[in-house]
Parts: C-alpha cells; structure tokens; sequence
C-alpha cells in the first residue's frame, strides 16, 4: 500500500514526462521549447552518427582517424600544460605580490583575448618564415643561406600548440586571480605560522583553494582548442574539426562527417565530465568570512624584474609581437583589398554581430525567465542539453544544423531548407547554439542579484509574469544586458567556422575575408580585416578586467 502510494505521488522523483508537462507553466514551457530548439543540431549529429556507410568508415578508421585523434590529443596536451603554467604563475604573481607597474600588467595579461588563433597563425607564419623578418637578419647577420642552418618550423603539431596556448591562456589566468583574490588572509596566515615558506603557501594552501578554478580553466582552453578550426587547418594539422570540413565538402559524405562530429562531441562531453568530476571529488573551501586586504609584499628590483619578465612574456607573444606584425603588414601598403570591398566587409560583420547578439540575449532572457519563474525540471533539463552549444566546435554546429534540416524533411516533410540552408537565418541559428551560454552567464548573474520581493510585489499588484519582466526586471538588468550583447558581438565578429559554412553565396565577413586570404598566402591582404578583428576584441578585455578587480569580498567598487 505504502508504496503504491509513494509511486503515485505528485511529488515522487519518477515523474512520467506527461505529468512532468503538466506542471509546467507558460513561461517554464516557453524556456523548455528554446532550450529544446538549440539543442535540435547536436542532437541531429548524434542521430545521424547512427547511419550506415558501408565500408567508409572502415577505411577512414585505418587511414586518416589515427591521425586526426593522435593530433588532437597533442594539442591537448601542449594547450593544456601550458596554459595551466603561464595562466596560474602570471595570476599569483600579480595578485599577491606588490610591485611597479602591477595594475598594468592586471590589464596587459587580458590583452591576448583579442586575437584570434586564426590570426595568430597568419602572422607567425609571416615573421617566421624563410622569407620572413627573423630569418631574413640571421642570413644578413651570419652570413647563410638555405641549408646553412636549422629554424624551426612553425607549422606543426607543437606550433599550432604553442600558438593556441598564447591566446589561451587568459582563461586560466582569469579564473585564477578570481579565485586568488577571493581567499581570506586568515587562511594563508595560517599556513605560514605553521612553518610553511611562501613557495608553500602557495603550493599547500592557496592553490588547493583554487584548483575548482584551475580545472575549469583549463577545461574552457582545451574545448576552444577541439573547437579550432583556422589555426589548425592554416598549419595543415588534421584534427577532428578539419576532418569534419573535408569530409563534408571533398568527400561529400554527411553521414560520415556527423560520425566524425560525434567523435568530437565526445571528446567534449569527456571534458566537462572529468571537470566537473574532479570538483566532486576533492573539495576545498573557507572555514573563514573575514576578509581584509591580500598580503602583497613589496618586492626588490630584483623580484620586479623577475616579476615583469614571468608577466610581460606570454603578453609580449601573445598580443604585442603578433600586433606588431599586422600593423607592419598594413602599413607595407601591398594590399590590393579595396575601399568598397572593406566596407562591405565590416558591414557584413556588423549586421551578423548585432542581429545575432540582439538574438542570442534575447533568447537567453526568456529562458532565464522561464526557469526563474516556473523552476520546471524540464526546462531545467534542456537548459543543461542547451548549454553544450558552448563547448561544440562551430564546424560541429553548422554540421547539425544542415543535417537537422535534411531529417525534418526526411522525417516529417518539412522543408526548410530554404529557410535554414546558406541563409542569414541559419547564420544567426547557428550563432544562437554557439554562444548562448556566453549570454546566459551575465544574465543569470544579474538575475541572482533582484531581491524575489521585488518580484512578488509587482505579481500581488496583479502584472503578469511577462509584464514582471517588462516592467521591473528589463531596467535593473540594463547592465548585463549590456555585458551580455557585448560579449556575443565580439564572439561573432571572430566566428570562423560556422559563419563560412552557413554563409550564403558570396557573403564574407572580416573573419572570412582573413581566412580566405591567408590560404591562399595573400597575407597583406589578410592584415587589416584581421587588425580589426583584434581591435574590435578589445572591448570584453576591458570589461573583464574591471569585472575582476572588484570580484574581491568586501571590495567597495
């Protein structure tokens, strides 16, 4: 009896999915059809992964698969260890110690954001090869020529990592400091009247405290380098995301290309599964909420010196020597990109920044709303399956939405292809899957921070739940609804994949121009929409940067 009755009970866990819409409300459903809308293309691939090939994929599996999974895991490993050691030394560095110049270097080590690995990669390539201003000194200097000497070579598997870590670094440096500068001061005093030298500290107590963030950082740097797609496929590195693009444009094989994304879609799910794993298992915490000044110890010349030069570098190759060669690539004058064809380029730019981040934060409100409101376990759900967009290469995405589009018209009929297929619609679709979490972030952070009595009084005065948000919630979210559209904007304006395979015919955006130009070795020409690009990517570095030097309790801004 008792347990007939724990089974049927309104509040029991195994809630069939009928009862579970039955609870839900309006708004709840409305998040729920969204969440569920952005989620449609990376469930299209996982459908479509089921499809026989014949004997393709055997042959794929025994020629080019080892390859693509052997490059990718060395990325992994380059991008990760180095990141994880640039972001976390330059974090403490600055963050817990006092010298000249600091709070410029704070902002300087957020710099390398700006720039695209794609246009990282164009401008290595220019500096370093043979033709290139390095070499070119050593044959004045020294005397050789071809043959007479060893240089590196840039485009391998250990140049495409070195360059992704350059720009992405700043995730874990990001993540760190935050985490750095929120410890008590009690908690590191206490390490060190136990005997515990400065190196210990740092090694036994601050970064236990932070190690949630270290992983989450490095865990956001190595989803960005499965996502590369310009870097990778500029150097000739065949990665997961190149074989995607080939295998959907030269081998003209859909099934095959969504099994390849749902390799990759793998290796992404194994990501976010052992971060957040990792959290669960080892968990570290304050047993303080007293918070006063870090202790930052003046240092000597000396320790200025070392301080500057462990900061200084990863910005130096990161931002100002890649910055360095695209104003010089500029300014050499040899472009033959003309006036009319730039502006079309930063119109086009424009249009797909602003429509799709208007679309993106718009979305992102509504849902967060939904889910506020209702607090539904479906929309919840869907919210979570949304969220992956984020961490799905924009190869991946574009892959989906094509094949959603062949299933809706294989399955039921509907053709919207027309609508969806090499169209500004599907542009912006694809952008909404991509960065909706960069959206729902602030936005979410802004709603955690509106008392629910505001909200209750403005129900009990009889506004409904959407004129609760007209009314009370828009105005007091003015500013992370700004944030928000920024960060889209500029996401876009870099987006590289997605955008060249949505795009409709002979619509190019500054990103493509870029990409299109250095492949086939025009890189003068590729200079300047790729200058802008990175000039554009300053703005969230600035925010940021502000965000962060406030993030400490008790701090007045």
């Amino acid at each position: 009896m008792a347990m007939a009755t724990d089974a049927k009970s309104p509040g029991s866990p195994s809630l069939s999915p009928r009862r579970l819409l039955s609870r839900i409300g309006p708004t709840g459903f409305l998040a729920f059809l969204l969440a569920i809308l952005i989620a449609v293309p990376i469930l299209a691939v996982f459908a479509q992964s089921f499809t026989s090939t014949g004997d393709l994929w055997s042959h794929m599996a025994h020629t080019v698969l080892p390859d693509y999974i052997a490059n990718t895991l060395i990325l992994l490993g380059i991008v990760g260890s180095a990141t994880l050691v640039t972001g976390t030394a330059c974090a403490w560095t600055v963050t817990m110690h006092d010298f000249r110049g600091r709070t410029l270097l704070q902002w300087l080590l957020l710099l390398p954001l700006a720039m695209p690995a794609y246009v990282m990669a164009y401008t290595y390539t220019d500096f370093l090869q043979f033709a290139g201003p390095v070499q070119s000194w050593l044959r004045a200097t020294f005397g050789w020529r071809r043959g007479d000497y060893w240089f590196p070579e840039i485009r391998s598997a250990w140049g495409a990592g070195l360059v992704l870590a350059s720009v992405l670094y700043p995730y874990v440096y990001v993540l760190a400091r935050a985490a750095f500068l929120e410890q008590s001061v009690c908690v590191l005093e206490a390490g060190r009247t136990l005997g515990c030298s400065a190196f210990g500290v740092f090694r036994r107590v601050a970064l236990p405290l932070a190690r949630p963030a270290l992983v989450a950082g490095v865990g956001y740097a190595l989803m960005e380098t499965l996502a590369d797609f310009g870097a990778v496929s500029y150097f000739g590195i065949d990665t997961f995301t190149v074989g995607i693009y080939r295998t959907w444009f030269a081998v003209h094989s859909p099934t095959m290309a969504a099994q390849l994304a749902a390799v990759l879609l793998l290796f992404v799910l194994a990501l976010v599964g052992l971060e957040r794993l990792s959290r669960g298992r080892m968990r570290f915490h304050q047993t303080t909420s007293r918070y006063r000044a870090l202790p930052a110890p003046r240092l000597s010349r000396r320790g200025t010196a070392v301080a500057w030069a462990v900061c200084l570098t990863p910005v130096f190759f990161g931002f100002l020597l890649p910055g360095a060669v695209l104003i010089r690539m500029v300014l050499r004058g040899e472009t033959e990109l003309t006036l009319a064809r730039f502006t079309d380029l930063v119109a086009n730019t424009v249009i797909l920044g602003a429509s799709g981040a208007a679309l993106v934060v718009g979305t992102a409100l509504l849902v967060i709303h939904g889910v506020r409101h209702d607090r539904s376990r479906l929309a919840i759900g869907a919210v979570r399956l949304a969220s992956l967009g984020y961490a799905t290469p924009g190869t991946v995405i574009a892959v989906g939405i094509l094949l959603a589009v062949g299933l809706l018209h294989d399955w039921a009929g509907w053709s919207v292809g027309t609508l969806l297929g090499s169209t500004i619609v599907g542009i912006l679709y694809g952008y909404l899957i991509r960065f909706f979490v960069v959206a729902y972030g602030p936005l979410e952070s802004g709603f955690a921070k509106i008392g629910p009595n505001l909200e209750g009084a403005a129900r009990s005065l009889g506004h409904s739940p959407f004129q609760v948000l007209r009314r009370v919630h828009l105005p007091l979210l003015r500013p992370s609804l700004l944030s928000a559209a920024m960060l889209v904007f500029v996401d876009i304006c870099k987006e590289l994949p997605a955008t060249m395979i949505l795009r409709p015919f002979n619509f190019d955006t500054l990103a493509i121009e870029a990409f299109r130009m250095a492949s086939t070795e025009r890189l003068d020409d590729a200079a300047l929409p790729a200058l802008v690009i990175v000039l554009v990517g300053l703005a969230p570095v600035i925010y940021l940067s502000r965000t962060i030097a406030a993030s400490r309790p008790g701090h007045g801004g």
